[in-house]
């Protein structure tokens, strides 16, 4: 018998698995059938609430005030917004949308008069998609229908928030919304279509309605991208044979499974432990004619340092290297981590020692990952060795690592070995005019260094609004600490 590539990868993880999985046969359940909606789990209540969250406590009096009228829907509302606030921030119209949403208030006349009273506002693609919810817990399809046809006019996408009402209807309930939604979307058409369709299978597959997203697929067209969705949801579940049901489902309709496909399966079979089939699964995989990805390698590699066969995910590794396919920054991290949590300090150190010639844009990422683990640990002076390490390279350390390193460093009276480092990295520091324009990097380490300023927050709050002011004070305070 022929002895493939995948055959010598998967007869070579089984041998290294201890234990086998366990056969019990797992129940099917047909793809379509029945409309049923289980009992919300922890997750999906979790889920609902990232979609649906308010905000109310954390608004300001005047911003309280204004929420207030607008629920009332008096008349005279606009001129009294005009009058009270006469321009409103991003944020702001952002906290007034999702508190209206949170009472089922109508926004819709409180975003024109946003849009009226300033003709340079454009609107982010939260608010955007905040209105399109608004609409939906109020029934408006109408209106939802020529708001869609405006944005995808400007090619504009729609996202999960905007059908976070759906997360409010359970059991048969749920079909007419989404039977009216997927109607909406044929009709509007462009790029909210089709960014509709993915984030209304993606919504439909978090809340476990499995029958309607494919309901949706129907009404719409099948794409192999739609069926991905599909299959990372029953995996997540751990609904393997479901998952294995939807690929042939693919294929009877002409959706032609790719890679990513299989990567679910694959990934999710490694994470629950069920290493032969993984296996099998991939055997199949080189059977069909598939070849691996930049992620197939990964999702093995990680599975053999989480299961501490770094050998064998090293062989992986120099494969994928040998074939120019560059690791992902989560798979050097996973070797870093691997190799730390084994005790194997020394080899966690060669391995990044090594990598920095073989791939130079992870450098920097993977020295101040190993920094920050022998942080955590309380091995310090050894963490500032590596940052000393890197920096006479010319690798310039994570800056957050490199703040918390001085000052743990301070704290033992190894002010000699932090000065070394503070002169190295001296010469990283861009001009203070260059720092001005970049000011993030700053306030990271005003929130690393834990600085206590009577005016810290305030500061920090300034730059983001580009209070050039409030920026140069910023840089001559952490240029006060670093030099």
């Amino acid at each position: 018998m022929r002895t493939t590539k995948y055959a010598l990868i998967s007869s070579k993880i089984k041998s290294l698995s201890k234990r086998r999985p366990s056969q019990a046969s797992i129940p099917s359940s047909p793809l379509r059938g029945p409309i049923s909606t289980p009992s919300p789990s922890p997750n999906l209540r979790i889920f609902a609430r990232s979609l649906t969250s308010s905000r109310l406590w954390v608004l300001s009096d005047e911003l309280k005030e204004i929420v207030g009228l607008i629920r009332r829907n008096e008349g005279g509302m606009e001129s009294y917004l005009s009058a009270k606030s006469p321009k409103l921030s991003h944020s702001a119209v952002t906290e007034i949308l999702r508190s209206l949403n949170s009472s089922n208030a109508s926004a819709l006349r409180f975003f024109n008069w946003v849009l009226s009273s300033s003709p340079g506002f454009k609107p982010n693609p939260e608010s955007y998609n905040l209105v399109i919810d608004n609409l939906g817990r109020l029934q408006d399809f109408g209106t939802m229908i020529l708001l869609l046809k405006q944005l995808s006019l400007q090619k504009h996408c729609v996202t999960e928030k905007a059908f976070a009402f759906l997360t409010f209807f359970s059991g048969s309930s749920l079909e007419e919304p989404v039977r009216r939604v997927t109607e909406v979307l044929n009709e509007v058409g462009g790029s909210c279509r089709g960014s509709g369709i993915f984030s209304l299978i993606k919504v439909l597959c978090r809340l476990n309605s499995f029958d309607l997203a494919v309901f949706v697929m129907e009404e719409t067209g099948r794409r192999t991208s739609y069926y991905n969705v599909l299959i990372a949801a029953k995996c997540r579940n751990g609904d393997f044979h479901d998952a294995r049901n939807v690929l042939d489902e693919m294929r009877r309709f002409g959706c032609d499974p790719n890679m990513n496909s299989y990567n679910y399966l694959l990934g999710s079979l490694f994470k629950h432990k069920r290493v032969v089939e993984a296996c099998d699964l991939m055997e199949a995989m080189e059977g069909m004619g598939y070849c691996p990805n930049s992620l197939t390698f990964e999702i093995v590699a990680i599975h053999a340092c989480r299961t501490n066969k770094m050998d064998f995910g090293m062989e992986f590794l120099n494969r994928m290297l040998s074939e120019g396919i560059r690791p992902r920054l989560t798979m050097h991290a996973a070797f870093v981590k691997g190799y730390f949590s084994a005790g194997r300090v020394d080899d966690a150190y060669k391995y990044v020692n090594e990598m920095s010639a073989k791939d130079k844009c992870s450098a920097n990422v993977n020295y101040s990952l190993l920094a920050r683990l022998l942080l955590a640990s309380g091995r310090v002076v050894e963490a500032g060795g590596i940052l000393h390490g890197m920096m006479e390279k010319g690798l310039k350390p994570n800056f957050p690592v490199y703040v918390k390193v001085m000052k743990d460093l301070h704290k033992m009276s190894r002010g000699d070995l932090s000065s070394q480092l503070k002169y190295m990295f001296s010469k990283f520091i861009p001009s203070k005019e260059a720092s001005i324009l970049n000011c993030s990097h700053f306030t990271e380490g005003l929130k690393a260094i834990d600085l206590e300023l009577e005016e810290g927050d305030h500061l920090i709050r300034s730059c983001k609004k580009n209070d050039v002011f409030a920026q140069e004070k910023l840089v001559d305070t952490i240029y006060s600490l670093l030099l």
